[in-house]
This record gives structure tokens, sequence and C-alpha cells, in this order.
């Protein structure tokens, strides 16, 4: 019977479980992800914390995200990270998380055979490979504690605000609709928007892409 073969890992991911043959190269930045789910499918929500080389904290971030699996969580919150890299021109970025499925398709070790998975994982490749140097490892849960508690708080203040009469939130994602468009001329680089102009955007926004080729 002919072996299907496990989905190629981006460019500069490791293999799981592989010893680290050389140290990793100055200037990398950490991502902790995480994603959460009640009732997976059910109200999810992920978060990213972003540190510096020299360890100064720029980034933390939890987000509602709307009904999901956990898995599809986690994969937002990978891409999260990677738009971030991306928006602030980092080019070198490790990410630890505690979810083995996540990790191990990224590094290619599974295959990606779910429906839901298959473009969160083909999107998050795309932009890993574009940068110089990314790595994705796998940790045990009570190492991602503080990304946990960030998703978890989400889920709290959406629980707590739909139980109060409010509105739920609109399913978010990491590139939401803002409420007034503007246009944006931009070069396409390596599978990333590159914009023309510097884009007058509050630090954590997010935006919807309509593409027009010109």
């Amino acid at each position: 019977m002919k072996r299907e073969r496990a989905t190629a890992p981006p460019r500069s991911a490791r293999l799981f479980g592989e010893p680290q043959a050389s140290a990793a190269p100055s200037g990398v930045y950490t991502a902790l992800v995480d994603g959460a789910s009640r009732g997976n499918p059910g109200p999810a929500s992920y978060a990213v914390i972003i540190d510096a080389p020299n360890g100064e904290r720029v980034l933390e971030l939890g987000k509602y995200l709307g009904r999901e699996t956990n898995n599809v969580a986690e994969y937002y919150a990978l891409i999260t990270a990677l738009d971030y890299a991306s928006s602030h021109k980092l080019t070198r970025l490790r990410v630890l998380s505690d979810s083995e499925l996540l990790v191990r398709q990224m590094q290619g070790r599974y295959k990606v055979k779910s429906a839901d998975l298959r473009p969160l994982y083909e999107r998050a490749s795309q932009m890993a490979r574009a940068l110089d140097y990314f790595a994705i490892d796998h940790i045990p849960r009570e190492r991602n504690r503080e990304a946990d508690k960030l998703a978890n708080q989400a889920l709290d203040r959406t629980e707590k605000s739909s139980s109060d009469g409010a509105q739920q939130p609109a399913k978010s994602s990491p590139a939401s609709a803002t409420s007034k468009p503007i246009r944006v001329r931009a070069h396409y680089v390596k599978g990333v928007l590159v914009p023309f102009d510097p884009l007058e955007l509050a630090e954590g926004a997010e935006v919807t892409l309509d593409i027009r080729k010109t």
C-alpha cells in the first residue's frame, strides 16, 4: 500500500524532538502562543506573548475568537504572532506552544487532514517561510501559563459581557474589519504584503484586506 508523505514543514522549522545541531542565531524574538475553547467547539480565544531578544516584553494579547475548536484557536495564535513579526519587520522568531498537534504539523511530522486547519496551516507556513529564521517547539502546559491565562481572561470578559446583557463581540481574526476603509498600496514579497508607505495604525490594530492587482 502506498504511504502518504507528511506535509512539508516551513523551511526553518525544526523537526519534533530533533536535537539542536547548532545554537540559534542572535536577535531571535520569542513568542508564547495558546488557544482556548470551552466546548470544543465552543466560545474560543487565543493569546500571544512576544519577548524581544533582550527580554523586553513587546506584546501581550488575549483575543476572543468566536465559536471554534481549540485547534483552530491555536492556529490563530500562531498566525497572530507571525503577523506581528511581519508588521514590525522582525526576521527571526521562535514560537513556543503546548499544542503538540500545532507544533508537529508545522514541523511536518503530522499531516494536516482537517479542512478547517488546512488554510490556517498554509497561511502560517507561508508567513514562516518569509522569515530569515523560524523555529517552533513544544513546551509543557505549566511553561505556558501566562498565555493560557490571557486566553482564558479573554473568554471570561466575553462571558461576563454576555451575562450582563451586552452584545457579544463579533468573531475576530488576525485581520478583522475596521470601521473606515483606507487605501493602501503594497509590494508582495516572499509571501508578505509590504506597504509602500507607513500605516498610521494603533498598536495591535487589526485589518481586513481586499486585494486588487495593479
